[in-house]
């Protein structure tokens, strides 16, 4: 009986990636499966002394990978350049970013301190923010470019008692379909991915029963497939958890006149709104084809 090699799934050999907040829960799972599938992993993790960064090295070397780890805050303003430049002095090129880095302290929005509000935003936002700079910069002149900015269910819908994580992830939305349109001529695709899995931020309020089929690792695949040269989406918002995935985006309904005189009654609005909203919905690349569809109907 001949022995036949079996292939090799290596869609992403010779590419380089970063993954901030890549120590610990999905972070740990996209480098893991960013190696797996052949990509040189920048693992970044603030927290040096706990050693996460190093211990997602150092699995990616045992199994023939390549990785390095970076301890940048991504509230440090520095922190995104930073990245970018561990990935270029290692090997000379960045392919892929994966903006991750993320905390949320629960609380109701009247009662959070204003500094603990603006830590989330720092680190959520703006920190991801900084990073998709760095890698623009470098993606856009080389021609090729993927990233894949992390948001949430919480930054599409809202969530009682994460205001300041939902504003921030809501943020990335508007930001990730900015970066699409920005990057597309130039062969740089953004997307953004929202997750449902069971991390050190999420176990506390998932039920074990649905945690148990939750695991990072499920989620991995999709972003695996973002980040592929292959792949052509740009600008989708993709939910999955569980083995279950969803395509998400921002619709407006139907254009409905408003009648023509000095008043509105509550009640006329609301049934103005019903009408639009029994209409067909409307997809647009970025705002300005919103509102020039808005002004192309009816009277002026």
């Amino acid at each position: 009986m001949v022995n036949q090699a079996r292939s090799v799934y290596l869609p992403l050999a010779g590419r380089a990636a970063v993954v901030s907040g890549g120590g610990k829960g999905l972070g740990r799972s996209f480098c893991l499966a960013l190696a797996r599938q052949g990509a040189k992993v920048v693992v970044n993790n603030r927290h040096r002394a706990a050693g996460a960064a190093d211990r997602v090295v150092a699995e990616i070397a045992a199994t023939g990978g390549e990785a390095v780890a970076d301890y940048g805050d991504a509230a440090d303003p520095g922190s995104g350049e930073a990245m970018v430049a561990a990935a270029l002095e290692r090997w000379g090129r960045l392919d892929i970013c994966v903006a991750n880095a993320a905390v949320g302290t629960p609380g109701m929005f009247h009662k959070q301190p204003a500094a603990e509000f603006g830590e989330i935003l720092e680190i959520n936002l703006l920190g991801s923010a900084r990073l998709a700079r760095a890698a623009m910069a470098v993606m856009r002149p080389a021609g090729f470019g993927r990233i894949i900015l992390v948001s949430s269910g919480g930054g599409l819908h809202g969530d009682i008692g994460l205001a300041a994580y939902a504003a921030s992830k809501g943020a990335l939305l508007a930001l990730g379909r900015t970066l699409a349109a920005e990057g597309q001529a130039r062969g740089v695709l953004t997307n953004l991915l929202l997750p449902y899995a069971l991390t050190q931020m999420t176990e506390a309020a998932t039920p074990p029963a649905v945690g148990q089929r939750m695991g990072p690792d499920r989620v991995a695949p999709v972003l695996t497939a973002l980040a592929s040269p292959d792949c052509r989406l740009n600008g989708e918002y993709v939910i999955t958890g569980g083995g279950r995935l969803r395509r998400a985006s921002v619709v407006e309904w139907e254009t409905i006149f408003l009648p023509n005189e000095p008043d509105l009654r509550p009640d006329q609005l609301r049934a103005l709104l019903a009408e639009s909203g029994s209409g067909q919905p409307h997809e647009y690349r970025v705002a300005v084809d919103a509102f020039d569809d808005l002004m192309s109907e009816g009277p002026s």
